[in-house]
């Protein structure tokens, strides 16, 4: 049911709290935007807020039982307000968790007066409005025929600097650990139309940068408007010709979809980052194979070096997961070894935990948790020296920093560097967020990195020699 957008007479106030990746960040902001469309502003806390959403993830370890921990507290929180004040507060669902687990949710926490899943939260206004007038929990969890970015309001908020754009959803590849193909559904592309039309609107509300996001982001296919299918480096070159669009990049990548037009682009279009995250996942081809990655990690290599051939200064990103069922010291020292020949600028690397209803689970040779605990320790510790080594690296070197937001010091600025590190630079006159200026690196911290604009180290050597 399409509701008609209008503001309500009297404002409510919504509070979100994301959980988990890019795209629930992305989905966040567009159920906030949609229900301001329906008299809803931003809360600062829950304390504040008439309506509390969870935008939950389910890819990690006990992500179902954290959401039930936070509903508890939220619960007590509603009821004591409600004691005081007699204001009540409407708790709801979304994402990942809400799909999964669905009507059980309710079950577990019958206080609960939404569970709606990432496919449908375009439904919102309308399970808003069910809900005032049945008792119990309104629960949606289809997979609707209608694109929830259609339903959705085309008019975007004045946001960020860098902003999210979701170009694809779901997931075909059924890796044996995840649960996404069953929480987000097949992939789907958004229509190209779409897509650029949203693009433009981002840029033209002050956006210099897009994140285009995916499950699967570069298995993109989305359909043109004279009918042709668009690959993502084809959707990349047409995006780079927005004016002020100063950065591209793209999350989450598969090895397997990492094709020859899409490498080509990385040394072709200069507004795509020289920064790419690229799940690997282990070393090991047996581990592969048990994960249906259907790669090896000689192919992964081949598409490294393909890469940086293409685009020699480019920086990897990727995910490892250690402990997986049947995995030997031998396919761990695989995964060291792989990490060693490739060399990662950051990583993201968890312990295996067994996802409800993924053939994994399943499976037989269960490694022990202090076995998988010793190998997390030992694979962090290199990732985390490549990572320190890399930032190091960049001291002395001048790099294009994007400024984002006003640092924690008087006069200082925060940007980001093409590889996604977080500068903090001494604002010059005339410097303001949104500007990308050329910074030299003059310090490594562990999270961050310290430098000056080239404009200010001129005037100080300047002044150094007068």
């Amino acid at each position: 049911m399409q509701i008609a957008d209008r503001r309500a007479d009297v404002t409510k106030k919504l509070f979100i709290k994301t959980y988990g990746c890019q795209m629930n960040v992305y989905d966040s902001d567009r159920m906030a935007h949609a229900l301001a469309h329906h008299g809803y502003e931003p809360a600062e806390s829950p304390d504040d807020a008439d309506l509390v959403i969870l935008n939950t993830c389910h890819i990690r370890e006990k992500a179902a039982e954290k959401v039930f921990s936070e509903l508890g507290r939220l619960r007590q929180l509603r009821d004591s307000r409600k004691r005081r004040t007699g204001r009540d507060m409407l708790l709801g669902v979304a994402g990942c968790v809400a799909q999964a687990e669905g009507e059980l949710l309710v079950e577990r926490a019958p206080f609960v007066d939404i569970v709606v899943g990432p496919q449908a939260y375009h439904r919102l206004p309308e399970l808003l409005a069910r809900r005032a007038r049945e008792t119990g929990a309104v629960i949606d969890t289809d997979f609707p025929a209608e694109s929830k970015f259609d339903e959705l309001p085309q008019d975007l908020a004045a946001g960020g600097v860098s902003a999210f754009l979701t170009i694809q959803e779901g997931c075909d590849k059924f890796c044996t650990f995840c649960v996404v193909p069953y929480t987000r559904g097949a992939e789907q592309s958004r229509p190209v139309a779409d897509i650029l039309r949203e693009a433009g609107a981002l840029v033209a509300t002050g956006a210099r940068e897009l994140t285009l996001l995916g499950q699967n982001v570069n298995a993109f296919h989305g359909e043109s408007p004279d009918g042709t299918i668009w690959n993502l480096a084809r959707l990349i070159r047409q995006l780079a010709e927005i004016p002020g669009l100063e950065r591209i990049r793209y999350t989450t990548s598969h090895p397997r979809d990492m094709d020859a037009d899409l490498i080509r682009v990385h040394g072709e279009v200069p507004q795509l980052m020289p920064f790419l995250h690229l799940p690997v996942q282990s070393g090991s081809d047996r581990v592969l194979e048990a994960m249906n990655r259907k790669y090896t990690a000689d192919d992964y290599r081949r598409v490294v070096d393909a890469l940086r051939a293409a685009r020699p200064d480019l920086a990897l990103s990727s995910d490892f997961i250690v402990g997986f069922p049947g995995e030997t010291e031998e396919d761990f020292e695989a995964t060291l070894a792989l990490v060693r020949d490739v060399g990662f600028a950051q990583a993201f690397s968890f312990k295996y935990s067994a996802r409800p209803g993924t053939p994994a689970a399943g499976m037989r040779k269960q490694v022990a948790e202090p076995v998988k605990a010793e190998r997390l320790r030992v694979l962090q510790e290199l990732l985390e020296a490549q990572a320190a080594s890399f930032n190091a690296a960049c001291v002395g070197r001048t790099l294009p920093v994007l400024l984002e937001r006003p640092g924690r010091h008087p006069g200082q600025l925060v940007g980001r560097t093409p590889y996604l590190q977080a500068v903090h630079v001494a604002a010059g006159e005339g410097l303001g967020i949104g500007d990308l200026v050329p910074v030299t690196i003059t310090e490594c911290h562990p999270h961050s990195l310290a430098g000056v604009t080239v404009t200010l180290q001129a005037m100080a050597q300047k002044e150094a020699h007068a």
